[in-house]
């Protein structure tokens, strides 16, 4: 995945973006370049954003 091809508004669960962050460094040996640090923070962002998506709110 490149950085770039994230669709602003797409809504994917944590698992499918935990799963790319897995692959990512599978991918890498290990040792993010600096284009794959960017992949890298992009993907975390956006699956904090799913966790905290999935959040209910306890009463």
């Amino acid at each position: 995945m490149s950085p770039h091809s994230v669709i602003p508004g797409s809504v994917r669960s944590a698992a499918e973006v935990n799963e790319e962050i897995r692959a990512l460094w599978r991918r890498t040996g290990g040792t993010l370049s600096a284009e794959d640090r960017v992949e890298y923070e992009l993907l975390v962002v956006e699956w904090a954003a799913a966790i905290r998506g999935g959040v209910v709110t306890a009463a």
